[in-house]
């Protein structure tokens, strides 16, 4: 979590020291269980699942850590292999002892959230697949289990499913209200994926006023919804959009002395949004889709891609038909960007080739939105990749190394890391 939403180097030292010392003990307890001999024992099997465990999740953590953050953290001896994670991983959560449901939980996490917002290509895993379905059987009133169940139903494009199902999750238990506010999260990108957008209003207003997680998110989620919605209901439940927007700066957390980069991303976007004019009312909240990996949550349902295009086409000709004149040029780029990215997911690739190219050729009259760039590159780079073109691939990639200081610059540095480390494997 450290490394995702804090991209300072002290907040990156200060977790590399957690880290390494709890890496070295399993480290350490891994060395020992050599010397023992093996017996059939509880405490035994207890002992050798718990270690699988930590060292199955260090391996796939680490995996996903960008060498250059691996030296900020002063941990270069450490060394971190993904597949051997997962398959550690997969052995402690098969196996009997006080560590299974841990090592499911961790799978199902970096399958259901890690893997959509970081990987490469939309795969559910089906051996996790087959353990949790085991473990649910096992458990069917788990509250957690079943929030993993719906969020399995959402990616596989089944939203109507998803939502029974995260109602459900609800109205179980009424202990842990913070399962309530990620089934309320959940809720609300299912609506907004079904372009529901009252009931997704609905669902970030419960947020704002429930949850403690991100006030500065939850108002933002509320404002970019609110402006898909007619004029009288803003009226109707007492809110601005405008001043929504605004707000968002003042509702920042700090998080190890630094404000989260999404926060800040939304902040930013924010003002841009509250105090300006010259964008088309579905806007802002593209971009807040594109930010949470939204489009590649939608990618198993086609239909809805091609709707979403259609509302960007015509973002895209009510914006040429009034510019803006200090946004104009990040306006029509950003749109730029979504199109190729709908378009690369209905396959049509040469389009949503040109669609990059013309975010890349406008690098230079970007006045703000500076992220763009970069992202795009990434975008080509998957695009190339999923062409079977690595060369390219890695091309586009490697120019990601060129930028710094934009929005969510750790999150697309975990990202090419991953990607690259993916194509170097199927070369």
């Amino acid at each position: 979590m450290m490394f995702i939403q804090d991209d300072s180097i002290l907040g990156f030292l200060k977790s590399g020291f957690n880290i390494g010392s709890s890496y070295h003990i399993y480290k350490d307890c891994q060395q020992v269980l050599t010397q023992m001999p093996n017996n059939q024992s509880k405490a035994h099997k207890h002992l050798v699942g718990g270690i699988k465990f930590g060292l199955g999740t260090f391996n796939l953590m680490l995996s996903l850590v960008p060498p250059r953050t691996l030296k900020l953290l002063n941990i270069i001896g450490f060394t971190g292999e993904r597949e051997v994670g997962l398959a550690l991983l997969h052995e402690s959560a098969s196996e009997t002892h006080i560590n299974n449901i841990l090592s499911v939980l961790t799978l199902l996490f970096y399958y259901s959230y890690i893997y959509v917002a970081f990987g490469v290509e939309n795969i559910y895993n089906s051996a996790t697949e087959d353990l949790f379905l085991i473990y649910l059987q096992k458990f069917p009133n788990c509250v957690i289990l079943r929030f993993f169940h719906a969020r399995s139903s959402m990616l596989n494009g089944n939203f109507e499913n998803a939502r029974l199902k995260l109602e459900e999750c609800i109205f179980i238990q009424n202990e842990w209200k913070q399962v309530h506010h990620l089934c309320y999260w959940e809720l609300m990108w299912c609506h907004i994926f079904m372009q529901d957008w009252r009931q997704a209003y609905y669902y970030a207003d419960l947020l704002s006023q429930h949850s403690r997680w991100s006030k500065a998110i939850y108002t933002y989620s509320k404002a970019v919804i609110l402006a898909l919605l007619p004029p009288n209901f803003g009226k109707a439940v007492n809110e601005d959009m405008n001043s929504l927007f605004v707000k968002v700066d003042s509702l920042r957390m700090k998080f190890l002395g630094t404000s989260m980069p999404i926060e800040k991303f939304v902040a930013e976007k924010g003002q841009h949004y509250g105090t300006t004019t010259g964008w088309f009312t579905a806007q802002p909240l593209l971009e807040f889709i594109y930010a949470w990996s939204g489009f590649r949550v939608m990618s198993k349902k086609i239909e809805l891609i091609s709707r979403w295009l259609s509302i960007i086409n015509k973002g895209e000709d009510l914006l040429q038909e009034n510019p803006n004149k200090e946004y104009g040029t990040d306006n029509i780029s950003l749109l730029n960007l979504l199109k190729g990215l709908c378009l690369k997911h209905l396959g049509k690739y040469s389009m949503a080739e040109h669609y990059f190219n013309r975010v890349i050729q406008q690098e230079k009259l970007l006045k703000y939105d500076h992220y763009l760039v970069p992202y795009t590159y990434y975008e080509l780079g998957i695009l190339h990749y999923v062409k079977g073109d690595y060369e390219s691939a890695t091309k586009s990639l490697d120019n990601i190394k060129n930028y710094k200081d934009y929005s969510m610059e750790a999150r697309l540095q975990f990202r090419a890391h991953i990607a690259l480390g993916q194509i170097a494997k199927e070369k």
